[in-house]
């Protein structure tokens, strides 16, 4: 019976976050400090229920997880959304205005229409983005240190490099005319799902669910141990993409990592992208070292 429970577990509450966005009271809709606080309650209530039905103890919350998830949660509500919100959001809205772009058509959709609309061109771009980490060297060094992480929790998808954090935040949402509301729904809808695709939660929602949207069996093979393993499953929440475009692979994974499961530090994630960079330059300074002692 508790299996079955936490089954349904994904469904329910994207019934929940939907009914909310639809019917809530028109003062908290109105808020936008509202959906700030509806999203990390999202997160705190899944990282619950993996103490209520854990599906690996190997991927237990521990102190040191806990400080390193909270840091990117916060980067992520903070720094991250406000360069995204400065340096995409608020230019293509400028040219949306500047070259009169208008999508009325959209505001005459049903407003559930209109969430899945929004899902479907906010999962569109992060699923090319991200199928394009794994493909390309340059991209694929920004993305790296998200799989790096040793385990899988309900907070995980905050975790990455900032670069990485920014790119994969990317989208062309600023040049449709949405309902607020429709937004808003899209963005938590999309946040359950994410969410439960990382959570250490025994939780095997229904065939119909995992045909449209990404499962935690499907993402946990995509952050597996081995490389090659990792190049499929990039929806973060719509594996539907994956089944379209080739890239579906149906497993799961228990042990997940990369480089022999070397967990690394916040430190050593914030320099990812640039080691190559940086071990050059070290390289050419002992070996200028090494030229001078013999020279010597």
């Amino acid at each position: 019976m508790k299996d079955k429970v936490f089954n349904l577990m994904p469904p329910a509450m994207i019934a929940l976050v939907l009914l909310f966005w639809s019917f809530g009271p028109s003062a908290l809709l109105a808020n936008p400090w509202t959906l700030t606080v509806v999203s990390p309650l999202i997160t705190l209530a899944v990282l619950l229920l993996e103490f209520v039905h854990e599906r690996h103890a190997g991927w237990r919350m521990n102190r040191q997880e806990f400080f390193t998830d909270l840091f990117y949660v916060v980067l992520s509500a903070t720094v991250i959304s406000w360069l995204t919100e400065k340096l995409a959001e608020d230019p293509l809205t400028a040219a949306k205005a500047s070259l009169g772009i208008t999508t009325q058509w959209v505001t005459h959709l049903l407003w559930l229409a209109q969430v899945a609309l929004a899902i479907f061109i906010l999962e569109f771009g992060q699923y090319w983005m991200h199928r394009l980490m794994h493909n390309s060297t340059p991209f694929w060094l920004t993305h790296a240190p998200h799989h790096h992480i040793t385990q899988l929790n309900a907070a995980k998808g905050a975790v990455g490099n900032p670069i990485e954090l920014f790119l994969i935040s990317l989208s062309v949402l600023a040049l449709f005319d949405f309902e607020k509301t429709a937004l808003f729904a899209a963005f938590n809808t999309m946040g359950v799902i994410s969410t439960f695709a990382h959570a250490n939660v025994r939780s095997d929602p229904p065939r119909w669910y995992a045909f449209f949207f990404t499962t935690i069996r499907h993402h946990s093979l995509h952050h597996s141990t081995d490389y090659e393993s990792t190049r499929c499953n990039y929806g973060n929440s719509l594996i539907l993409l994956d089944r379209i475009f080739g890239t579906f692979r149906e497993g799961e994974g228990v042990l997940v990592g990369q480089d022999d499961r070397r967990r690394l530090t916040i430190r050593e994630q914030m320099a990812f992208p640039f080691q190559p960079v940086i071990d050059r330059i070290k390289a050419r300074r002992e070996k200028s070292r090494a030229d001078t002692a013999a020279a010597a």
